[in-house]
């Protein structure tokens, strides 16, 4: 596989939780060490930029914060200057940067991961602005992740349930959407071809890349079981660990 560029998944395949997974930092430096350009792409919902990059380096990864592509940091660029009704962390704030933060007639209904807090209150309230003309906006629509003491909702099902009650369907700014990959992929100069995409997620991050012109890198980490191993994934590793191996470095 001659490949020019690597897009890797975070949580599930570095690291779960807060336990990097065995020989993850030491293969990014041998593929680092190839010459191959690296991009970390997240579809958290729960940490800005910053902190993810903080967490990396607290797991003892050798990551720049530039490296980091997370759908918080492509909202600011698609709805600069207009307004979004935010249902997400409070931490991802700070990543909107121009974006109109508002209860009130908002433009955009902005969907992320708040976990426990998706309650009625402020799913109705999502709901009324929607009905009242604001389109939706999601952050990523993952169906489930894996947290150190199982597996867990994601923000999918909630986004879902908005746009069943709505009628109205989310614009998702996160894998596995083309647009996702594309941003990554010019920041880092190369061509779809040129490059693949390395994660545990088969739709999110295998399905996604390859609809994008990449190719796809399963990992048997994280949400991986064999029911849901990706049939059209171009390679299926153990772990990241084994990937400069499989690549030939």
């Amino acid at each position: 596989m001659e490949i020019k560029g690597l897009l890797i998944d975070l949580d599930g395949t570095l690291y779960v939780g807060d336990s990097p997974l065995e020989g993850a930092s030491e293969a990014l430096a041998r593929l680092r060490d190839a010459g191959l350009l690296l991009r970390y792409v997240t579809n958290t919902t729960r940490m800005p930029r910053k902190a993810v990059h903080d967490h990396l380096l607290t797991l003892g990864f050798d990551v720049e914060e530039a490296e980091i592509l997370t759908p918080a940091r492509t909202v600011e660029a698609l709805i600069r200057g207009r307004s979004c009704f935010p249902l997400v962390d409070d931490s991802l704030l700070e990543d909107l940067g121009d974006v109109v933060l508002t209860q009130d007639s908002p433009d955009f209904v902005l969907v992320g991961d708040i976990g426990e807090d998706f309650g009625y209150a402020n799913l109705n309230a999502a709901f009324r602005h929607l009905m009242d003309c604001a389109d939706l906006l999601a952050l990523q629509k993952n169906r489930y992740w894996r947290q150190e003491d199982g597996l867990s909702l994601d923000a999918g099902p909630f986004v879902a349930a908005l746009e069943y009650a709505s009628g109205k369907s989310a614009v998702v700014v996160g894998k596995p959407e083309q647009s996702f990959f594309k941003l990554a992929l010019r920041e880092m100069g190369i061509e779809p071809y040129e490059a693949a995409m390395v994660g545990d997620d088969p739709e999110a991050d295998v399905d996604g890349a390859r609809r994008a012109g990449l190719k796809g890198i399963q990992v048997r980490t994280g949400k991986y079981s064999p029911e849901t191993e990706s049939a059209e994934a171009d390679l299926v590793i153990d772990s990241i660990a084994d990937l400069p191996e499989a690549l030939g470095i």
